[in-house]
């Protein structure tokens, strides 16, 4: 058993804002109910959230604000362009050599669906 509380940093993306206020609670709701301490910072889309993660881990690193794991959080739908593809791709990459490179936790909760009613399905705790 630990003796010190875990402290997690969740990033959300805001394009999709609904969407990212719902992800929000949900991942808030439930590192509260584990006792899990957080912060929160929000980045404009789902490529920003790799970037966050990696300053923030480089300054918890140089004496600021380290963190036990990260969450991010966001909602690719997809559109008519191959914009959707490079976003859902990048960002998974992104987190994912993180993960490997610098041996961080991250979870990642970025949704990429075809449309947005697939985002509220896996967006909605009472969805599962």
């Amino acid at each position: 058993m630990q003796d010190e509380k875990l402290r997690v940093l969740v990033v959300e993306a805001r394009f999709h804002g609904q969407i990212a206020d719902t992800l929000l609670a949900g991942a808030t709701d439930v590192l509260s109910a584990h006792g899990v301490e957080y912060d929160v910072v929000s980045v404009p889309g789902e490529l920003e959230i790799p970037a966050a993660i990696a300053f923030t881990d480089a300054a918890g690193s140089g004496g600021g604000v380290s963190y036990d794991g990260y969450v991010a959080l966001g909602c690719v739908i997809r559109g008519e362009t191959h914009h959707f593809e490079v976003m859902a791709n990048e960002s998974a990459r992104g987190l994912m050599d993180l993960a490997i490179g610098r041996r961080l936790c991250i979870g990642n909760g970025i949704l990429t669906v075809d449309e947005e009613p697939q985002a509220w399905e896996r967006a909605r705790a009472s969805q599962g």
